[in-house]
């Protein structure tokens, strides 16, 4: 059974942990209910889990990496990359300045986007739109609740842009603007890269 790090206020001044290293952290990560964005100055790494509770959001100065899962009740956002061997999934939204990688499913109640690509082993979801530097691959199949964004997308199943359920999208919110090199387009107007770009 993996040791748990419960990261609670006393660990965290003005917002910025100060806590025990968690830089290679030997089991699961916690951090309390509302604390709002903790932010860690390099790296967070688990062996196991990485979890912030409902009002606690996860940024780090270099990448997240998790061996299970990684959740957070806000959002999650990274200057390098984002990596778990299971999922990731945040209530808002997920940020980071390289990749993001899942071994199972991405979801994010509000938008993802990666400086370079997105990879996950399953599905990926946001309740916005999708964005990536490079490519999107996803084992299963993708839904965004606006466009989607990148150079080639490629899932085993079916793609869905521009389903929001709160009000109508307009055309450009219904885009998928990548080479689509696998996968069919069940919702949302395709658009090539070059076409989009100019």
């Amino acid at each position: 059974m993996l040791p748990t790090l419960h990261i609670t206020a006393e660990h965290v001044t003005d917002g910025r942990y100060t806590g025990p290293d968690v830089s290679d952290y030997p089991g699961h990560i916690e951090i309390a209910a509302d604390l709002g964005w903790v932010v860690f100055g390099g790296r967070i790494q688990a062996k196991g889990r990485i979890q912030a509770l409902s009002g606690s959001g996860i940024e780090a100065g270099w990448g997240i990496e998790a061996g299970w899962g990684i959740e957070a009740g806000s959002g999650i956002e990274a200057g390098e990359g984002i990596k778990a061997g299971w999922g990731i999934k945040a209530g808002d939204g997920i940020k980071a300045g390289w990749g993001i990688e899942a071994g199972w499913g991405i979801e994010a109640g509000s938008g993802i986007k990666a400086g370079e690509g997105i990879k996950a082993g399953w599905g990926i979801k946001a309740g916005w739109g999708i964005k990536a530097g490079w490519g999107i691959e996803a084992g299963g199949g993708i839904e965004a609740g606006f466009s989607i964004s990148c150079k080639w997308l490629s899932v085993r199943l079916r793609i869905f842009a521009g389903i929001c359920m709160w009000r109508l999208p307009n055309p450009k919110e219904t885009e998928i603007r990548a080479e689509v090199r696998a996968g069919t387009v069940a919702f949302g107007t395709v658009v090539p890269p070059a076409k989009a770009e100019g």
